[in-house]
């Protein structure tokens, strides 16, 4: 199984960008898909990004499309979610998760890191 860690959260101002990082290991990591979701207080998980093992596919949220950008590098075992144009309305605790297939449903990850805390002050 892969073990997550998030890093790379914090307060910024709207309009600003933010890098998250997610730090993995487990020997599986370079064949899985890596997903980003978020979670605001009092709302369900949300979908954001995911990137398939190879980096050649990936798919966005429409609330962030044109606006992040998921990535990854197998050979640093690290996925990232460069966020741009932040809004107020990104405020959550970010969280990468780890599928052995190409899906966006939560219910599909196996492995999840504890997240990290985006702020985005207006």
């Amino acid at each position: 199984q892969v073990q997550l860690e998030e890093s790379g959260g914090g307060l910024v101002q709207a309009g600003g960008s933010l890098r998250l990082s997610c730090a993995a290991s487990g020997r599986t990591f370079s064949s899985a898909t890596v997903g980003w979701f978020r979670r605001i207080p009092g709302k369900e998980r949300e979908f954001v990004a995911v990137i398939d093992w190879g980096g050649g596919s990936t798919y966005y949220a429409g609330s962030v499309k044109g606006r992040f950008t998921i990535s990854r590098d197998n050979a640093k075992n690290s996925v990232y979610l460069q966020m741009t144009s932040l809004k107020p309305e990104d405020t959550a605790v970010y969280y990468c998760a780890a599928s052995r297939v190409y899906t966006t449903t939560p219910g599909n990850f196996e492995s999840w890191g504890q997240g990290t805390q985006v702020t985005v002050s207006s």
